[in-house]
């Protein structure tokens, strides 16, 4: 996985004064929030954490997941898009799979140390 600029520029705020109109802009131009999906709909599901982060949804998030990315599938086989009313605000686009898959990262490396771990007999 690429390394993400982003720890990076938030971290310095005349940084993100700089970036985040581009980044609102680009969010604008992709389109998505145009058919009523939030950023982390378009998180790929072929990743086996991601899967994994999809199972601990709570089961209203999991409804409205499924529901947002039918109703963009709809509306993309009709070459339409949600009324204005309908898109999506950049407000209520906040990230619900990035905590999760990173509680799965920490999860993963601490299995990883306990796999790895190795005694020292002391005589």
């Amino acid at each position: 996985m690429p390394a993400s600029l982003a720890p990076f520029i938030a971290a310095r705020p005349w940084l993100l004064k700089l970036f985040k109109p581009a980044a609102a802009w680009y969010a604008n131009a992709a389109s998505y929030r145009q058919l009523g999906l939030y950023a982390d709909d378009l998180v790929s599901e072929e990743n086996e954490d991601v899967l994994k982060a999809l199972k601990r949804l709570p089961p209203r998030q999991s409804y409205d997941r499924v529901f947002r990315i039918r109703r963009a599938t709809q509306l993309s086989l009709q070459q339409k898009i949600l009324p204005r009313a309908d898109w999506t605000k950049p407000e209520e686009d906040k990230p619900y799979l990035g905590p999760l898959l990173a509680v799965l990262e920490a999860e993963s490396k601490e299995r990883e140390a306990l796999d790895t771990l190795t005694v020292l007999k002391n005589h």
